[in-house]
């Protein structure tokens, strides 16, 4: 992944091996910063040996694209899946094994015990590990907020990440002062957002208040407000030219 910041993330939400190569085919020539695939809607996510399949088939089109690998829970957004949590942590742990993924997202409000077993996985075979916490109803105040990222920070993550849910322009701005807050007091990288119309602006601004890594669409949206990748990256970039600027 490029050391420049923020960094665009593009998410692969096919069904079936077919749908998640092509979705591949699409948004590469896009050039996103990182691709994850969002294995929570893959049908056949319990076998193993057909997630392995479609990191094989994918790796050689994604060429230097870092993956991130998640299985989102339902009750923080993700797809209904008949998984029980020891059984995800079994495929996060064997993905983690594999050459193909440098980052897996899981959420830190899951058992210290499951976070300590991936935590585990992930440091033994060089993955960067987010844990993160998702609100799609609300923004919860400061405190629960502030508590998520910390903590992930005390567990190690490499990442923690807050999305949530605004009802007004005041909780935006909430979500960007927590994460200024964040950056200042906290050595773990973050990744923040707010969900929604409302929330667009920081998913092409929160980059200035210390959020690391953003989402946007390529093939297919996974969460409400992401906009287009070519879009959402002209923006940062004109930004970027004339921050700063008088």
């Amino acid at each position: 992944m490029k050391k420049v910041e923020p960094n665009v993330c593009t998410p692969l939400v096919g069904e079936t091996v077919e749908e998640i190569i092509n979705e591949v085919r699409m948004i590469v020539p896009q050039e996103p910063d990182i691709i994850e695939w969002r294995a929570d809607y893959f049908k056949e996510i319990q076998n193993i040996g057909q997630v392995e399949t479609v990191l094989e088939k994918t790796a050689d089109l994604l060429a230097d694209i870092p993956l991130l690998f998640t299985i989102r829970s339902e009750k923080e957004g993700g797809q209904p899946l008949s998984l029980r949590e020891d059984e995800k942590i079994e495929i996060l742990k064997e993905v983690s094994r594999t050459p193909f993924v440098e980052f897996i997202d899981y959420e830190v409000a899951n058992s210290e015990q499951y976070i300590q077993q991936l935590r585990s996985a992930t440091q033994q075979n060089g993955t960067k590990l987010i844990l993160s916490y998702h609100n799609f109803n609300h923004t919860p105040e400061d405190s629960v907020l502030l508590k998520a990222l910390h903590q992930a920070e005390f567990y190690k993550a490499d990442y923690a990440k807050l999305a949530v849910m605004p009802q007004s322009n005041s909780d935006v701005l909430q979500l960007l002062m927590v994460t200024e807050k964040a950056r200042s007091s906290m050595g773990t990288p973050l990744i923040t957002i707010s969900m929604g119309g409302l929330g667009i602006i920081t998913r092409m601004f929160g980059w200035v208040f210390g959020s690391s890594i953003t989402f946007a669409v390529g093939e297919k949206s996974s969460a409400p407000g992401q906009i287009p990748l070519k879009e959402l990256k002209d923006v940062i970039e004109l930004t970027k030219k004339y921050k700063g600027a008088p």
